[in-house]
């Protein structure tokens, strides 16, 4: 008997320390996303991201060549940003020779994604099932009812950004609305106040 309850209970103190292991490495996976998104290091970034993320930026990609001004009309305001912010920032030649990974390199190194979505950020409560964790996402030290999603691949813990998509969504339709201009319009003042430059026509139309 005596055997059996020694036994539990360092059953007990392993499957706890394994979820406080978690835990402090889904903060750690966290902490390097976020120092590189903050220095424009997009190689490194690249390493805390998951599967879902860099499988986004291949779809954008794709679009970015081929789709059409009807169909990037109807995109989501996220996406339709994304496609058009590329179109107008980046070379027609590294479009055609990125693959999705190099492209979200090439974004981070370039401040294309926004850095207001983590400068005041930090993780609350960690909860981890399987190879799927949820953190509290923190903001100016204030919990919000959002959450980062990791997924744990190759042994390491890796952010997916695009679960964040929707609050992204939200806050842009909020400016639009505020701004009283139409979705397209907003989009395009944004590209000429971030560049200087004017969009031209082209950014509506594939570029294969």
């Amino acid at each position: 008997m005596k055997k059996i309850v020694i036994l539990t209970f360092l059953i007990f103190l392993s499957i706890k320390s394994y979820s406080q292991s978690d835990k402090e490495l889904v903060l750690k996976s966290f902490e390097n996303y976020k120092n590189a998104i903050l220095t424009d290091k997009g190689k490194l970034a690249a390493d805390f991201v998951d599967s879902r993320t860099i499988n986004y930026y291949s779809t954008i990609l794709d679009k970015v060549k081929t789709a059409d001004s009807l169909e990037v009309d109807s995109m989501g305001i996220i996406d339709k940003l994304t496609v058009l912010t590329m179109r107008h920032r980046v070379a027609k030649n590294d479009l055609l020779n990125f693959n999705g990974k190099d492209l979200f390199v090439y974004a981070i190194d370039n401040g294309m994604v926004g850095k207001n979505s983590v400068v005041n950020a930090e993780l609350g409560n960690v909860i981890t099932n399987g190879d799927f964790s949820k953190a509290e996402f923190v903001v100016n030290g204030q919990k919000t009812p959002f959450f980062f999603h990791f997924y744990r691949e190759d042994k390491v813990w890796r952010i997916d950004i695009t679960h964040l998509f929707s609050l992204g969504t939200m806050s842009f339709k909020k400016m639009i609305d505020d701004s009283g201009e139409t979705e397209n319009d907003f989009i395009t003042n944004i590209l000429e106040v971030l560049t200087g430059k004017k969009p031209t026509e082209n950014i509506w139309k594939s570029i294969i």
